[in-house]
């Protein structure tokens, strides 16, 4: 279990502090933060659970959330950002958990475009960012992070192989530091994305952190289904992917190893 006391005292200097909702078991973080945005949360309010019942990635596919194994945390940001911004959250995301998993377990990893952190070939965490538009530029949006902790053992019928830390690591890494250390990330990307030269870097930032977006024969799953390789990220953090049919830029979907599905 958490200690919300040490993690209060944690994150006093943060956007985070004074806005923590912890449940034992909840259907979905991310469903929770959506209906306390509707009824006006503020920004920086989070929410993290033990369990979820209805735990959910993106394209509406399912993500095991046992109890006690893993982190499963919701972050609330408002964001007085241009929209065309907005693409760059998920990615920013992405790096801010593999800090977090760099700081608190020591092991490197890999962002596969546009949202899974893989330790090698296996799955370790997924992201899932669900935004909407206000006034005046404002728009909220949710930032879903769920990362394999405690799991000893997956479905081996998973598309793409899982893993946890502990299981990467050989040792117990703890959820409250990784929750400490993902939240402290986020406001410092959340920070980033406000400003224009330094959201700016975010794709280049991410081709430095991932094998997937550059020089990389993958698969494209979805409304731009394709096969190619690779070549990296637009300015917008859309996938670039060499086929034979030409440059296709991958606005939405996923990618995969050839013959991966």
């Amino acid at each position: 279990m958490f200690d919300l006391h040490t993690l209060e005292a944690a994150l006093t200097s943060t956007i985070f502090a004074g806005n923590l909702h912890f449940a034992p078991v909840t259907d979905s973080t991310n469903n929770d933060a959506l209906t306390a945005a509707r009824a006006g949360a503020p920004h920086g309010s989070v929410w993290f659970a033990d369990e979820q019942s209805a735990g959910r990635g993106r394209g509406g596919n399912a993500w095991r959330s046992a109890a006690g194994e893993g982190l499963y945390v919701s972050v609330l940001l408002r964001l007085r950002i241009p929209a065309s911004r907005l693409l760059l959250l998920p990615l920013a995301a992405g790096l801010a958990a593999a800090e977090a998993v760099q700081a608190a377990a020591d092991i490197e990893i890999d962002l596969r475009w546009p949202n899974d952190l893989l330790i090698g070939h296996d799955k370790t965490g997924g992201i899932l960012v669900e935004a909407k538009g206000e006034s005046k530029g404002l728009l909220h949006a949710v930032v879903g992070i769920g990362i394999n902790v405690h799991q000893r053992s997956f479905d081996p019928g998973l598309a793409t192989p899982a893993t946890s830390l502990d299981l990467a690591t050989g040792r117990r890494v703890s959820r409250q530091a990784l929750l400490i250390a993902l939240l402290h990330a986020l406001q410092r990307e959340a920070l980033a994305l406000k400003d224009s030269a330094s959201s700016a870097t975010i794709p280049t930032r991410i081709e430095a952190a991932s094998t997937w977006v550059r020089g990389r024969s993958v698969e494209v799953h979805g409304p731009q289904a394709c096969t190619g390789v690779t070549a990296g990220l637009d300015k917008q953090g859309f996938l670039l992917v060499e086929t034979a049919s030409g440059l296709v830029t991958v606005q939405t979907g996923g990618i995969r190893s050839p013959g991966i599905h």
